[in-house]
């Protein structure tokens, strides 16, 4: 059975407060909230082409190996179907990987899946914009 509008709307606003979370714990390397934001299944695609599974996209964060010292998510568009959900954006940020300065510009594609009444971060795959 389809969602009504105000169910579609309300799944979809509880949605971007994630991501909103996500954001600001990749920024501040919040162990805690990350592994509670994010799905034991986790696949973290990066646009380098490298593929993280949750443990290593955690402590790379946590550790300051990847460092966001800041990150703007603009353009975003939300689909629901059932209990996964595709988040699009653009990513524009500063980085510090390493100890070596970045300015990441990202077309991201997020799958997101709903564990009992939460999102949680399932997939994401980032392409670098030209």
């Amino acid at each position: 059975m389809p969602l009504s509008l105000s169910a579609q709307t309300s799944a979809a606003d509880a949605l971007l407060r994630r991501v909103e979370a996500l954001r600001i714990a990749m920024i501040d390397g919040n162990k805690t909230a990350l592994e509670e934001l994010t799905s034991d299944k986790l696949s973290y695609g990066h646009s380098n082409l490298r593929i993280e599974d949750k443990q290593e996209f955690i402590g790379r964060l946590v550790s300051g190996e990847s460092d966001f010292l800041s990150m703007e998510l603009t353009d975003k568009q939300v689909t629901l179907s059932g209990r996964t959900a595709l988040f699009r954006c653009r990513l524009d940020g500063n980085t510090m990987d390493g100890g070596k300065p970045g300015q990441p510009r990202l077309h991201v594609l997020m799958v997101w899946q709903q564990e009992g009444r939460r999102w949680k971060l399932l997939a994401r795959q980032a392409v670098k914009i030209p």
